[in-house]
């Protein structure tokens, strides 16, 4: 989701250098509008999964125009 404006990285996990060469290989895939606007669907910008995480609103989502960079910089 490095689309989001507040994603400054995504992370991954491999455990043997065989499984980083083969992420690493294999690109980052971009997920156009529709695709992101189905995410958001499923899961409301904004939506706390754990009651842990209330009381806060980042800023990057309390604006759907911050929610996503535009296509070109993704």
């Amino acid at each position: 989701m490095r689309a989001h404006s507040a994603v400054t990285s995504a992370i991954i996990g491999p455990r043997l250098m065989e499984q980083l060469d083969g992420i690493l290989a294999a690109g980052a895939p971009t997920l156009d509008d529709g695709v992101l606007d189905r995410v958001d669907e499923l899961v409301p910008p904004g939506t706390d999964v754990s009651t842990d995480d209330g009381g806060w609103t980042p800023p990057a989502i309390e604006a759907s125009w911050r929610r996503r960079r535009p296509l070109a910089a993704r």
